[in-house]
C-alpha cells in the first residue's frame, strides 16, 4: 500500500485537474489561484524551515571527517575531507552540491554465502542522482523563456546545446529523456532492492511519482498533445506581472502539468525535498574542523568560570616544583 497510495494520489491529481478544467471549466482556479497559493506556500514554508534550522543550537563541533586533519606542518592535510578553514568548507560544500561527492564515494553491502559480507560500488545511484538533478535544473532554466518577452541569449544557448542532436520537430531535448530515465531508475531501484523497499515510505514514493507525472505531462505537451504556446506565454507573463489572464484554447494538458507543478511546490517544504536547503544548514558539512585552534562554545552550557592552565600553575606552582613536575614559569 505504501507504493499504491502515492501512485493513486498522483493519478487522482491528474483526474482532478482534467475534470476541473475540461468538465467544470475552472481554468481560473487551476491556472491562477492554485499556482499563486502554491508559490506563496513554497516561499513561506521554505523560509520558515531554513530559519528554524538556523536557530537550532549546535552543542558540539561535529563536522564529518574523512581524511587527515590539520596538525603538524610535515603532515599533509586533506583540506576537502577535513577542512579547517572557511575556504575548505566552501570547497567541500561546492563539491557536495554540484557533483554529490559523498554519494560518489558511497558503497553498498551485501551478505553472500559463507556467510561473507561484501562491499560494492553504488556508482549507478550516483549517476542517476546527478543526471536527475542537473537535468531538472536545466529544464527549470529553460522554462524561464516563458517568463520574459524576449528569450535571453543564455537560455537560447542552453536550448541549443540541449537539442544539439537535431532529432524530430520540435527538436528533442536531451534533458527531457534523461530526466524521465533517471526518475524511472530511482523508482525501480526502490522496488527492485528488498532492503531499500523495506525502509521506503509513502513519502519517498510520492515525490518520485509526482515528478514522473510532471515530466510525462511536459513531454506529452511538447511532442504529442499540442498546446497554444502563445496563450501559455501570455498566461505565464500575466501571472508574473500580477495581471492574470486566462486565454482560450490552451489545452487541458497544460493545466494538468501546471497543477502537478503547483502540488510539488506546495508539498516541497513539508517533504524530504527540503534537503535542497537543509544541506547548507547541516553542521556536519558547514563547520570547519578547527577544534584544536578555536574553542567551540556549547550554547546550552550554563556560564561557568573556566580554570585555565595558567591559573592552575599559578595556584600549584610551588607544589609542582617540590614534586618535580615541569612548570612553564619559574
Amino acid at each position: 500500500m505504501k507504493i499504491v497510495l502515492p501512485l493513486v494520489a498522483v493519478i487522482m491529481l491528474v483526474v482532478l485537474a482534467f475534470a476541473g478544467v475540461q468538465v467544470a471549466g475552472m481554468q481560473f482556479l487551476f491556472g491562477v489561484l492554485i499556482p499563486y497559493l502554491a508559490i506563496a506556500f513554497f516561499i513561506a514554508g521554505f523560509i520558515y524551515r531554513v530559519i528554524k534550522w538556523g536557530m537550532s543550537p549546535v552543542p558540539f563541533c561535529i563536522p564529518t571527517t574523512a581524511g587527515q586533519m590539520k596538525s603538524f606542518p610535515w603532515i599533509k592535510q586533506n583540506k576537502l575531507d577535513n577542512p579547517s578553514s572557511t575556504m575548505g568548507v566552501v570547497g567541500r560544500m561546492a563539491l557536495e552540491v554540484l557533483v554529490f561527492r559523498s554519494l560518489f564515494r558511497n558503497t553498498k553491502t551485501e551478505l553472500r554465502e559463507g556467510p561473507q559480507l561484501s562491499y560494492g560500488s553504488e556508482k549507478f545511484l550516483w549517476i542517476a542522482g546527478l543526471a536527475f538533478h542537473w537535468s531538472f535544473l536545466i529544464i527549470f532554466i529553460r522554462h524561464f523563456r516563458f517568463f520574459m518577452l524576449e528569450t535571453p541569449f543564455v537560455i537560447q544557448m542552453i536550448e541549443g546545446l540541449d537539442s544539439f542532436l537535431q532529432i524530430g520537430a520540435p527538436l528533442l531535448y536531451l534533458t527531457d529523456v534523461v530526466l524521465l530515465g533517471a526518475v524511472t531508475f530511482l523508482v525501480f531501484r526502490r522496488l527492485a532492492m528488498p532492503l531499500i523497499k523495506y525502509i521506503s515510505l509513502p513519502a519517498d514514493y510520492f515525490p518520485l511519482f509526482l515528478i514522473l507525472g510532471i515530466a510525462t505531462s511536459g513531454i506529452l505537451m511538447r511532442y504529442f498533445m499540442k498546446v497554444h504556446i502563445v496563450g501559455v506565454k501570455e498566461m505565464v507573463l500575466g501571472l508574473v506581472s500580477f495581471n492574470p489572464v486566462v486565454p482560450e484554447g490552451i489545452g487541458v494538458i497544460f493545466y494538468i502539468h501546471l497543477f502537478l507543478v503547483s502540488t510539488l511546490l506546495a508539498y516541497f517544504p513539508l517533504s524530504k525535498l527540503m534537503h535542497m536547503g537543509g544541506v547548507f544548514m547541516s553542521p556536519t558539512r558547514n563547520m570547519a574542523n578547527n577544534s584544536r585552534e578555536v574553542r567551540h562554545v556549547n550554547p546550552w552550557n550554563y556560564p561557568v568560570h573556566v580554570h585555565t592552565y595558567d591559573e592552575y600553575e599559578d595556584e600549584f606552582r610551588e607544589k609542582m616544583k617540590k614534586a618535580g613536575l615541569p612548570v612553564e614559569k619559574e
